[in-house]
């Protein structure tokens, strides 16, 4: 786990894609503590080392065999319990699988709001009633749902969805599919989000 301690009232938990703690979540990391927010940064791959992209098929394999939605969830929600009398605001950022898992937190009390970066199996569990504001990236097309159908699916209170140029992937600059345009403008939308809640 990494843990940025900044002496902040407010905590931002990432919750990394299925490669675990690459350079892409570590610049996140990185960049969210410039804003002095206090930042952790679980493992839930308890790997030594992150999966490379070309490795797709094994990562995902591997966190649906090893740590699953479920499991994840779990281990959140452990973090959760420890630090939620130690913050005022506890904000979940999440990408991917990562994003999912965010989602699936929303529910939870202590949470008081979440970001989402192209978390395609939200769809799985779109029934979910946000109990805190929640702000949902999307590219245009994601191969393996209808974008538009899922964001009219989870219209409802407490929920904001952006669609961007690019693919999934558009906001990791380690990642063929990096949009700059796109990664910048919802990063922005993502700070705004922070200090509005």
């Amino acid at each position: 786990m990494m843990h940025i301690q900044k002496k902040s009232d407010t905590v931002i938990i990432v919750i990394h894609e299925i490669y675990g703690l690459n350079q892409h979540i570590q610049g996140f990391y990185e960049s969210l503590s410039n804003h002095d927010f206090d930042v952790i940064c679980p493992d839930l791959l308890d790997r030594e080392t992150p999966f490379d992209y070309s490795q797709e098929e094994v990562a995902y394999q591997h966190f649906m065999e090893n740590v699953g939605f479920t499991g994840a969830l779990h281990k959140i929600k452990g973090i959760l319990s420890n630090i939620k009398d130690e913050y005022q605001k506890i904000f979940i950022l999440g990408f991917s699988a990562g994003a999912t898992v965010a989602w699936l937190c929303c529910e939870e009390e202590c949470v008081d709001g979440i970001v989402g970066y192209y978390g395609s199996r939200i769809r799985n569990y779109a029934e979910l009633a946000p109990q805190c504001p929640v702000l949902l990236f999307f590219p245009l097309e994601e191969p393996s749902f209808n974008v538009d159908e899922l964001i009219s699916a989870l219209e409802r209170t407490n929920v904001e969805v952006h669609k961007f140029k690019g693919e999934h992937g558009f906001s990791d600059p380690y990642n063929s599919k990096y949009h700059a345009e796109s990664a910048q403008a919802a990063v922005s939308k993502m700070m705004k989000f922070f200090m509005q809640h």
